[in-house]
């Protein structure tokens, strides 16, 4: 069978969620459960020369794409900016009203710009490039403001997509994102089935913690249809304050290692996606 981009990007998040209990993954361990998630998939990249040669061409034309769009943006605003200093200079009203219409329409298209960029496509939450642009000092990886960092990560993910395959698994994605967008907070897809929350210096860890276990509770309440059968969404999280300055990747680890601790705390509670022990 030939390999498309959304097949791949399947595979990929299968392959992480595979690895992420493990806690060494040398490269011949990853290639291994890739090859063995694409196998599943009834997907051949033996030729892995060739798949990795489009995807540098697809990565390589998404740039160029993007280069053009701010090229010709930079020099629409040029042209509105010099007419707007003539018709400013000679009180030239019907020219400014000109100016006044080019600059909404070319902020519309700044907009349309900067979601292509910044927003993930199956869950349209934020993305790490986002993050990063928002986040972080200019070509540092220190935090520009302070905040509570939560990183979510959801239970039991692989055997959703086992048991009712990989359209179902991105419906999973798409409604715990709707509901995370409930917290009013910035919200991330940081990658596969992990997400991160963003609270405001106004929120401390204990009130992120507080808000995020009734989320869960709300979400765990709930039964999910897939097909004529029914099953429960959860996730664990862990929580990590930072200050101004402080290093992401850092704060991130802290996160992480909390969510890690929740896990096994919340997979005694709930022990598949259908059980639930009260």
């Amino acid at each position: 069978m030939k390999i498309d981009d959304r097949t791949l990007q399947i595979i990929t998040n299968e392959t992480i969620v595979s690895v992420n209990d493990m806690e060494i993954v040398t490269p011949s361990i990853y290639k291994s459960i890739f090859t063995n998630n694409a196998d599943s998939h009834n997907i051949d990249i033996s030729d892995e020369e060739t798949i990795t040669d489009k995807l540098f061409d697809d990565k390589i034309a998404h740039t160029i794409n993007m280069q053009e769009l701010v090229a010709t943006g930079t020099i629409k605003l040029s042209k509105s900016t010099n007419k707007a200093i003539t018709a400013i200079k000679e009180k030239n009203e019907e020219t400014l009203a000109e100016v006044l219409k080019e600059t909404k329409i070319l902020k519309e298209e700044i907009e349309k710009l900067k979601e292509s960029i910044y927003k993930d496509e199956l869950t349209a939450l934020f993305n790490r490039k986002w993050m990063n642009d928002t986040y972080l000092a200019e070509n540092s990886n220190k935090l520009i403001k302070s905040g509570t960092l939560a990183i979510l990560d959801l239970n039991y993910f692989k055997e959703i997509n086992d048991t009712f395959g990989h359209l179902v698994g991105d419906k999973v994605l798409v409604f715990i994102a709707s509901k995370l967008k409930h917290t009013t907070q910035e919200v991330i897809r940081y990658g596969g089935d992990e997400f991160i929350v963003i609270f405001t210096d106004n929120v401390n860890k204990i009130d992120a913690i507080k808000k995020l276990n009734t989320l869960r509770k709300n979400i765990i309440s709930k039964k999910l249809k897939a097909y004529k059968s029914s099953f429960r969404a959860s996730f664990s999280f862990g929580v990590a304050e930072f200050k101004k300055g402080d290093i992401l990747v850092d704060i991130i680890e802290e996160a992480d290692k909390n969510m890690y601790k929740d896990k096994i705390e919340i997979k005694q509670v709930i022990t598949g996606i259908n059980q639930l022990t009260i």
